[in-house]
């Protein structure tokens, strides 16, 4: 005979130890800046329900859910099963099972679409940044640049029959990849990414490098792909580094000083790869779930947003 199931705050009190879900959502609860982001979204998030039916959810409990569909890659659908299934994330969304309506996935879906709708994950990466350097957290001198490929579905097993079309193919080494890019520019001291662009995998890396950089750096640092005599000799200055990684002449090889400079240049560019670890491996961002290039945009501005608190925490919350 099956034992009779506790009460459910009966049995989180006996708990002995905090699974790693509730540690990291307890961490990031606390270095969300939930006010910036509620004054944000609140103009744009309907106040009533349409006549005659029931209220909208309350706004923070949405935006809640949305960031766990963020952190977890969670499509809409899987969204509303994990708020059913993880008391974690219950608690985390402030529902209350039995008391509380827990948002279905069409609800989940049209508030995704409204931050769409009006540009708020562009408007949310940037209250990040700017909640950031209030905290002491900004710009400094260097700024690293790169890029990564952000495969996409290649199956032609949908409605359309064909893959997605603003989608792009793209080889790297011997490997061919389909799907999307992510350029970003980091600041060479915290890690934060402060400028991000999206484009389609064919277009080269360096055709968007004036869009990263914020203008008042003393020092970039990039690799291989962004060699370019005309930036290196618009960027050199008094004082002023240009940490592009050497590229040895066609059908020769490097002179050993500048590969003693490259490693020099791959120490520092390192910090780099740490946001692309957080979106790929932290929250499991491996491949674009939309079809098209604006929603798939929109979201990575949200997941390097949150990347940017995640990277910064413990500093956040010392």
């Amino acid at each position: 005979m099956p034992k009779q199931p506790a009460f459910p705050g009966l049995h989180d009190a006996m708990k002995k130890k905090q699974t790693r879900r509730e540690l990291f959502l307890a961490e990031m609860d606390e270095v969300v800046p939930w006010g910036r982001f509620l004054a944000l979204v609140d103009p744009h998030y309907p106040k009533a329900g349409p006549k005659g039916g029931r209220p909208p959810m309350p706004l923070e409990m949405m935006l809640r859910v949305y960031f766990l569909q963020n952190w977890y890659a969670l499509s809409d659908p899987m969204a509303e099963e994990m708020l059913y299934d993880s008391e974690a994330m219950r608690r985390f969304a402030g529902i209350e099972l039995g008391d509380d309506r827990i948002p279905d996935e069409t609800t989940i879906l049209n508030f995704r679409h409204l931050l769409e709708r009006h540009g708020l994950t562009e408007a949310i990466f940037a209250d990040v940044n700017a909640h950031l350097a209030d905290k002491g957290i900004g710009l400094r001198s260097g700024t690293l640049v790169d890029a990564t490929i952000i495969d996409a579905p290649s199956s032609t097993k949908n409605k359309a029959g064909a893959r997605d079309p603003e989608m792009s193919s793209t080889k790297k080494g011997n490997d061919w990849y389909f799907g999307m890019k992510a350029h970003i520019g980091v600041d060479a001291d915290s890690g934060v990414v402060h400028s991000l662009d999206t484009s389609t995998a064919k277009l080269h890396d360096s055709q968007v490098w004036d869009d990263l950089l914020h203008g008042d750096e003393t020092s970039v640092w990039a690799d291989k792909g962004y060699v370019s005599a005309e930036r290196e000799a618009a960027f050199k200055g008094s004082c002023k580094a240009w940490g592009v990684m050497r590229k040895a002449p066609k059908g020769g090889k490097l002179h050993p000083l500048d590969e003693r400079i490259n490693r020099v240049i791959a120490m520092v560019r390192a910090k780099v790869e740490h946001p692309f670890r957080v979106i790929k491996r932290q929250f499991g961002h491996v491949k674009t779930r939309y079809r098209g290039l604006a929603k798939n945009r929109a979201q990575l501005f949200t997941l390097f947003a949150l990347g940017n608190l995640f990277l910064v925490r413990r500093r956040l919350m010392a």
